[in-house]
């Protein structure tokens, strides 16, 4: 890839857009499906929760995410207009449980302690003021709620052409220190390894992550 297709795939990785957005969506949704579902299985959903997903893209694993417990309401918030109507579209059928909400960025849109758990995968490269965004998810966990923050290792992260392109790498250390200096007390670290196959190609590749598993 030439670099201004590299710095559009990057943009896009941010914040899809149109028709491009769209085939990104699927791609991120299938390369990034492993690290989502060990994020959900992570929270250790149980029924009558509210869960709140934090960069929910289109969306398409929240089914699989409702089956998990009764009575679970699921509130997905983006910055994309372009994941936020793709994410409504795919899940129609469940508009009763999943409401989808758009938003800035910066500031979660929602009362103090609205929610049980609270997820998000690889969108910490993207925070302008990751401290202050931890308060934010502080803020709308209830007491005993559960937060799971995934991410890619720097050291893979850094093996991808795309991410020169306005994101911010984090190994383990760097935000397990980064969370340290925002409101939550307590967190516990799992590394993971998956094979993926890359988004600027079709080749297979090994991804190193990290789970973070945050309490108040």
């Amino acid at each position: 890839m030439e670099q201004k297709d590299l710095k559009i795939l990057a943009q896009n990785l941010a914040n899809p857009q149109g028709e491009k957005g769209i085939q990104i969506g699927e791609m991120m949704n299938e390369t990034n499906i492993g690290m989502t579902l060990e994020s959900i299985k992570t929270l250790l959903i149980e029924d009558d929760e509210h869960i709140l997903e934090i960069g929910h893209g289109n969306a398409a694993h929240v089914k699989s995410l409702l089956t998990l417990a009764q009575n679970l309401k699921y509130t997905g918030i983006d910055i994309s207009e372009t994941m936020h109507l793709e994410a409504k579209r795919l899940n129609e059928t469940f508009k009763d449980q999943a409401e989808f909400v758009l938003y800035e960025g910066k500031k979660l849109p929602f009362e103090d302690k609205t929610f049980d758990k609270i997820f998000t995968v690889n969108t910490v490269y993207f925070w302008e003021d990751p401290v202050e965004y931890l308060n934010e998810i502080y803020r709308v966990l209830k007491k005993n709620g559960t937060f799971v923050l995934t991410f890619g290792q720097r050291d893979f992260m850094e093996t991808l052409p795309f991410t020169q392109f306005d994101f911010t790498l984090y190994n383990s250390d760097e935000m397990e220190e980064t969370v340290s200096k925002s409101l939550f007390k307590r967190m516990k670290i799992s590394e993971k390894e998956e094979e993926i196959k890359s988004k600027t190609g079709d080749e297979l590749i090994k991804r190193n992550y990290t789970v973070l598993t945050i309490k108040k």
